[in-house]
């Protein structure tokens, strides 16, 4: 494989990182307003979010990813491969890291809640200065367990057209025909994004694990 096959996987990496930020930048905005309209007390809210929850946890991302991009179209709104995928991958992760963070929420002790009432705190100043802090130490393991998953799941956004990191192996491999040297390559790319963030997540389980004890 030469340089210039190199570049390329390179340029579908580079992709591949934009991608996740999107996706876990966008998603965790919009998932922190489904973990707080979950743990709201407003029986609306929260079947309509458990619903949004249950429905993007029990359907495929690939499928998911197919009908932002295709369905879409098919009413007549095309959207380009790049917005389609950042759209599918928002909604994906919103789902997961609202559910991630209702856990946390849930998980503060009830007693910080009460205290905060206590001090007449409002809603707003509640959440921000007391229970979102503490929700978001919590988190942080699974938090970043998911996105190591939204990195490797970003391989599915070729069924669209899109050139990140996976379907740039692809292409490189269908042109030089050495697809182990390629994908070995491929494999070591991500390998590279995901090992020291699995590393980082598992380091601050056993230290919130041991401040626990």
């Amino acid at each position: 494989m030469g340089l210039n096959e190199f570049i390329f996987l390179l340029v579908g990496l580079k992709w591949t990182v934009f991608l996740s930020a999107i996706g876990f930048a966008c998603g965790g905005i919009t998932g922190l307003g489904v973990a707080l309209a979950r743990t709201s007390g407003i029986p609306v809210l929260e079947r309509v979010t458990a619903g949004y929850i249950a429905l993007f946890q029990g359907t495929p991302l690939l499928m998911q990813l197919f009908v932002v991009y295709y369905g879409l179209a098919l009413m007549g709104l095309r959207l380009d491969a790049w917005v389609a995928v950042a759209i599918g991958f928002t909604l994906h992760a919103s789902a997961y890291l609202g559910e991630i963070w209702r856990g946390a929420i849930e998980a503060v002790p009830r007693g910080q809640t009460e205290a905060a009432k206590a001090l007449s705190l409002k809603y707003v100043s509640r959440m921000k200065d007391v229970i979102l802090p503490q929700a978001l130490r919590i988190s942080l393991p699974a938090t970043i367990g998911f996105l190591v998953q939204l990195i490797k799941g970003t391989s599915l956004a070729a069924i669209v057209g899109f050139t990140e990191l996976a379907r740039a192996g692809s292409i490189v491999s269908n042109q030089i025909f050495e697809p182990l040297t390629v994908f070995g390559i491929v494999g070591a790319l991500y390998f590279a994004m995901c090992w020291p963030l699995s590393l980082y997540g598992a380091h601050l389980e056993s230290r919130f694990a041991a401040a626990t004890r």
